[in-house]
């Protein structure tokens, strides 16, 4: 009967109501319980799986609301019969099939496809990373309890009757016209650039805008740069549609440029933070990057991430502040440095350029959901993300030094690659380790590392360098996680 549906602990970290309501609707669905007897009194059922009596009736309540119970005066709650044949109206005819004709030819899907995006080799991360006691995982933060606060407070706003008309509907190819004035009023000033509405797409997450400007401008014959180590998302990308790749090195001041970048017509460079190194690109390669974008025809695709994580010296403008032709498409992301799962970015660039995109944006999902971006719009007209930046910055700063005194004194035969912020730091390991199989030995032990292999380089790659990402660990665990690293490197000599 229903006990059996109640013998699995409840989850302390989901609202005790919701648990029961779907524990109830899975036994009400099986049919476990009669049609023409009522369900537990609350006060006997409420005794029976041990919460309070309030809580059980609460649940009756909504369960009558949505219709799968109807409530009898002076005889309790009864499931809802006619709701539930609606629920469960369709039945399979197991002999319908079959009449269908034996298949020729055992279903293959692979010679179907024109593409294998499973088979490109991707940066793999643990899905339960926290698990780990000493996680140094790029990618991921620490939460921030008032952040987690305040957005579900911009959350519930906008679900409220002054909002929700602005999201109830479909927006079709359009996005939600507060955010896209936050982003030019807040976002923008930061970069040192302004923009009109028409020149901003609002995307799902600064990955999704790659995909939307490689899909409109890759093609075989095409040729697209890119940095050299650069992000592995990106080279997958311009791969999957066909492009001709040119690699190009980094150093401390960014991606080389030269006359090596004549023949390109798309050119991809994270100026900000290079990924994976973490570099900031210079002004004078900023410059010099441009003036050949206008002098070879190319369009630079400038992915900005982690621009307001800068602890030394200014910020430095973006590439599309000094842009005087339009031939930068600048990438943003609105969630990576607030809530990496929220999936929320946006692109400026030429009206000409958006218009397209738009109309590409619409064919595969119209638009990001219309509900994220008024909250996020909130959010952001509230300061609330201007002050969990500046909360950031104090940890992330902290944690940047500390990781580097770290490795000077736990990892004196590495080399780390000197930044001016970011949340990660680039390592070149000894001549003989192989970061692959340190990254495996280090696991097994507790400790997340990256290992900057073949997916960050051109074939034949150095095989000795490793990504320490430092947002998502405490920074008590930053000492012991590093002197477990320096013994296993010890061992490994």
């Amino acid at each position: 009967m229903l006990a059996t549906y109640f013998d699995t602990p409840f989850d302390p970290g989901r609202r005790l109501q919701h648990q029961i309501q779907e524990r109830l609707i899975e036994a009400i669905l099986d049919g476990v319980w009669p049609l023409h007897e009522p369900l537990p009194a609350t006060r006997v059922f409420s005794s029976e799986i041990k919460v309070s009596r309030n809580t059980v009736a609460i649940v009756y309540e909504r369960l009558v609301e949505d219709g799968y119970l109807k409530s009898v005066s002076r005889r309790g709650y009864f499931i809802n019969e006619r709701h539930i044949r609606e629920q469960l109206n369709i039945r399979v005819d197991d002999h319908a099939k079959d009449i269908l004709p034996t298949a020729e030819h055992p279903f293959n899907p692979q010679a179907f496809l024109t593409y294998s995006y499973a088979a490109q080799e991707n940066i793999s991360k643990p899905a339960d990373w926290q698990s780990y006691p000493y996680p140094f995982i790029y990618g991921q933060l620490a939460p921030d309890k008032t952040s987690v606060a305040r957005w579900r407070d911009c959350v519930r706003l906008a679900g409220t009757a002054q909002h929700a008309p602005t999201w109830i509907g479909d927006l079709v190819d359009q996005d939600d016209p507060m955010l896209v004035n936050q982003i030019i009023r807040r976002m923008l000033p930061q970069r040192g650039f302004r923009a009109e509405p028409d020149e901003i797409l609002v995307t799902v997450g600064a990955q999704n805008a790659l995909f939307l400007v490689a899909q409109l401008f890759c093609r075989p014959g095409v040729r697209s740069d890119m940095e050299e180590p650069g992000y592995v998302d990106t080279r997958n990308i311009f791969q999957s549609f066909g492009a001709e790749l040119k690699y190009h090195p980094v150093d401390s001041n960014g991606m080389r440029v030269g006359d090596e970048l004549k023949g390109a017509r798309l050119v991809y460079v994270t100026p900000g933070h290079q990924s994976p190194t973490n570099v900031t690109m210079s002004m004078e390669r900023r410059l010099r990057l441009l003036a050949h974008a206008e002098t070879h025809d190319f369009i630079v695709l400038e992915d900005d991430y982690e621009h307001e994580l800068n602890f030394i010296g200014a910020q430095k403008p973006s590439l599309r502040s000094f842009d005087r032709t339009g031939r930068v498409i600048h990438v943003a992301s609105l969630s990576k440095a607030l809530f990496p799962g929220l999936r929320l970015g946006f692109i400026a660039a030429d009206r000409r350029i958006i218009r397209e995109l738009r109309a590409l944006r619409r064919l595969m999902y119209r638009h990001p959901s219309a509900l994220d971006q008024r909250a996020m719009a909130i959010f952001l007209s509230e300061g609330h993300y201007d002050s969990h930046i500046r909360r950031q910055r104090k940890v992330l700063s902290q944690k940047w030094k500390k990781i580097f005194r770290l490795i000077e004194t736990h990892l004196p035969t590495c080399q780390a690659t000197v930044t001016t912020g970011g949340s990660g730091v680039w390592i070149r390991l000894p001549e003989s380790i192989r970061a692959a199989e340190l990254q495996s030995r280090a696991a097994r032990q507790g400790l997340l590392i990256e290992a900057g292999d073949d997916r960050y380089f051109s074939p034949n790659s150095p095989r000795n360098r490793i990504r320490l990402g430092f947002g998502a660990i405490s920074e008590e665990k930053m000492e012991p996680g590093i002197k477990l690293l320096g013994q296993l490197l010890a061992d490994s000599r």
